[in-house]
């Protein structure tokens, strides 16, 4: 079993939704080129269809190819009669072939104990080789309020996520069908104050942050831009709900080359003036210090695990 202090890295530019329940989505998801799909067992499946979902779903983790992309379920609520068996049945089934379960409207951190304990369990019981990952989906309002608990709440936690729907409906926001309010109706961005909290939450906690869907997937301009304003705040990745927008995703969260080298030549300039016992520099025409490093080495880092995931799938 992994260590409990160790998580793993992972590239999360681009987070698909696909319905658990609908065989041929799943197999199109895998050919995406998504960093990370999840097969949905909470939204996209109707009551009817939830219990049929999970062995759907456990075929394809197991069946199909899926390269270099996480592979991830996200259960029904803990307050919901499935959610129990979700685990026990796509778990005892996929085995070493799911790596991430998305925990749904999660209000405290008690909520992720429970399914943290439940997954432990399975996982001796199945003598599993790999520990199972979490992300944890930030969508009511005592969640909001209790984010940065959430977030600390189990060390399998590698993602917190901005739920922008459910988290609408929950604060009685006056919003349209793609969250947002009607133009001219409320100036600047909406929903900052709620993406930063969730932000800190997850920096403060050592963890991924991603942000909300975009429903309007045939606004290409929209959802790019709402993805370039994410990763302006620091956002590592957005979620996709068509297969259309994993590649605008890839894109807006990848480092481009002349932020990288701009980065490389920043690190090394600073590098050397730290040697030659200066604490901050001059580079053309801007002061250069140590917060101007931490920016740098961000952008470098994102650079080298893209760099490193898309090296693992040739």
């Amino acid at each position: 079993m992994t260590s409990a202090a160790t998580k793993t890295a992972r590239t999360r530019r681009s987070e698909l939704a696909t319905p658990a329940s609908n065989e041929s989505m799943c197999a199109a998801a895998a050919r995406s080129d998504a960093d990370l799909v999840f097969l949905d067992l909470e939204d996209a499946c109707a009551p009817s269809a939830k219990a049929d979902a999970r062995s759907i779903a456990v075929r394809a983790f197991t069946e199909l190819d899926w390269g270099r992309t996480t592979r991830a379920i996200r259960i029904n609520g803990l307050d919901t009669p499935w959610c129990h068996d979700d685990l026990v049945e796509v778990v005892t089934g996929a085995r070493d072939r799911l790596d991430v379960v998305i925990v749904p409207k999660a209000r405290t951190a008690r909520d992720v104990w429970w399914v943290d304990v439940l997954l432990t369990q399975l996982e001796l019981k199945l003598g599993l080789s790999h520990r199972i990952g979490l992300e944890v989906l930030i969508e009511e309002a005592e969640g909001l309020l209790n984010a940065a608990e959430i977030a600390t709440a189990s060390p399998r936690l590698e993602a917190i996520i901005f739920g922008v729907g459910d988290l609408s409906a929950s604060l009685h926001a006056r919003v349209g069908g793609n969250f947002r309010p009607a133009p001219g109706q409320y100036p600047g961005d909406f929903w900052h104050a709620e993406r930063v909290q969730v932000l800190a939450a997850g920096r403060a906690a050592g963890i991924d942050v991603i942000d909300s869907p975009y429903p309007d997937y045939a606004d290409t301009d929209g959802y790019r831009a709402d993805a370039a304003h994410a990763a302006a705040l620091g956002f590592d990745g957005k979620w996709a709900i068509h297969p259309s927008q994993v590649p605008l995703a890839n894109a807006v969260f990848t480092p481009t080359a002349a932020e990288i080298d701009h980065a490389r030549t920043l690190v090394d300039g600073y590098r050397k003036a730290q040697r030659d016992g200066v604490g901050a520099i001059g580079q053309s025409g801007q002061l250069v210090d140590a917060g101007h490093l931490r920016l740098a080495e961000n952008v470098l880092a994102k650079a080298e695990l893209a760099r490193i995931d898309s090296e693992a799938a040739r």
